[in-house]
């Protein structure tokens, strides 16, 4: 697994915060949210912030 960089984990982390209930533990929908909450504009920065954020609600759901 390749590490993520800092700004994908800041990003995502931030997003959680402010934003848990926009996302779920599907990635397809979690990209939808990262566009409308973001103004990320690569589509591979914003593939990287969905997964991060999908792996951690993942582990949050697997630990609850």
């Amino acid at each position: 697994m390749a590490i993520k960089p800092a700004y994908v984990k800041k990003t995502g982390n931030l997003l959680l915060e402010r934003y848990p209930e926009a996302f779920t533990t599907d990635f397809e929908q979690n990209k939808d949210s990262v566009t409308k909450l973001t103004n990320v504009e690569s589509k591979g920065v914003r593939n990287r912030i969905a997964g991060y954020v999908t792996r951690k609600k993942s582990a949050q759901t697997a630990t609850a």
